[in-house]
């Protein structure tokens, strides 16, 4: 059985094409495939919202924070909403936005992989429903609701409709 991707036509001529510099999978990684920008998002998913909280529990430094945040909010991952300690100057604290929502299955996955692997601690991270107390799992799905796996993907190159370039 073929695990792998079925590439459609440019596609299939291996040999004539590559990804890098254009493939959307390098964008997403070249605004979240860093250690401090996953631990970042992992804290706001956990409830930490305030820049100092989440500098100290992402254990980055804060001129780390500082840039990795402000490429999650230029990106539309987070938003900065403004609150203020009376008697202080004006601060932000950090949300995810609808678009941010989309980081929760890579998240999902990461952390049920990580709990996987060999570790030097016993300790494990468990995600699981709310409603029913059954572990999250992560999954691939089609628009139509079937489950897809490496072997049932096809690759095309699709061409953007004049109006969404701009989006």
């Amino acid at each position: 059985m073929n695990d792998f991707f079925r590439l459609a036509p440019p596609l299939s001529d291996r040999d004539s094409w590559t990804a890098a510099d254009w493939c959307p999978m390098e964008r997403a990684l070249d605004l979240i495939g860093t250690r401090s920008a996953m631990t970042l998002l992992r804290e706001v998913f956990y409830g930490a919202a305030r820049f100092d909280d989440l500098a100290r529990r992402a254990g980055v430094t804060p001129a780390v924070a500082s840039q990795r945040l402000r490429q999650l909010v230029d990106s539309g991952l987070l938003e900065r909403r403004p609150y203020q300690v009376p008697g202080q100057r004006t601060r932000y604290e950090y949300a995810v936005t609808e678009r941010g929502l989309e980081v929760f299955p890579i998240i999902a996955a990461l952390t049920r992989l990580g709990d996987r692997l060999p570790r030097e601690s016993e300790k494990m991270v468990a995600l699981s429903h709310a409603g029913c107390g059954e572990r999250v799992v992560t999954e691939v799905r089609c628009a139509a609701g079937h489950a897809v796996t490496p072997a049932d993907t096809v690759v095309s190159i699709l061409q953007p409709a004049p109006d969404a370039q701009e989006g």
